[in-house]
């Protein structure tokens, strides 16, 4: 159980306070609720979650440690590339919604190369694709800067020279 205070991954709403815990009754059923705000939003958006919700992914912030091997991840192979944007789009995002930070970032690495390699030829990634990456970029960065106390920036920086190292080592088919 979170406390009053913490921050954790609240599914799409990314990293949420845990600004009160409190009973509330709906339909004459009374449950304990966490009283969240997204630390992105822009004006005062509460979310009100009932403390054993099953359909939402409430996830504690990962450790420093953590953090350090999933940086380290992205030398290493990404998810396997589907040609079909629709069916890649629907594949990417299931593994996001499992809340999955590794397999996330490996759907990170494939997205942030593809972006690479689309640049280099002059052309751009899939808008679904550029969505999807922004999204989840966004959230996992946000997230391994709050663990490793430093900026999105410096993790995204930290990310693009790893991802490009590893594309050096690749060996064209």
């Amino acid at each position: 159980m979170f406390s009053i205070g913490d921050f954790m991954i609240y599914s799409a709403h990314g990293i949420c306070k845990v600004d009160d815990i409190c009973e509330k009754t709906v339909s004459g059923i009374t449950k304990t609720y966490y009283v969240l705000h997204p630390i992105d939003s822009i004006g005062h958006l509460t979310i009100s979650s009932p403390v054993d919700n099953d359909k939402v992914a409430m996830l504690e912030l990962m450790s420093k440690e953590e953090a350090n091997e999933l940086l380290e991840s992205f030398q290493y192979p990404g998810v396997k590339w589907i040609e079909n944007p629709n069916i890649r789009y629907r594949q990417y995002n299931d593994i996001v919604n499992t809340g999955n930070r590794k397999e996330i970032a490996k759907v990170v690495k494939t997205l942030m190369q593809k972006k690479l390699d689309a640049e280099l030829h002059g052309k751009k990634l899939y808008e679904s694709d550029r969505k999807l990456l922004e999204h989840i970029q966004h959230v996992l960065f946000k997230e391994l800067a709050i663990s490793l106390d430093t900026t999105v920036e410096k993790v995204h920086d930290m990310v693009i020279q790893l991802v490009k190292q590893s594309a050096k080592k690749r060996v064209p088919l």
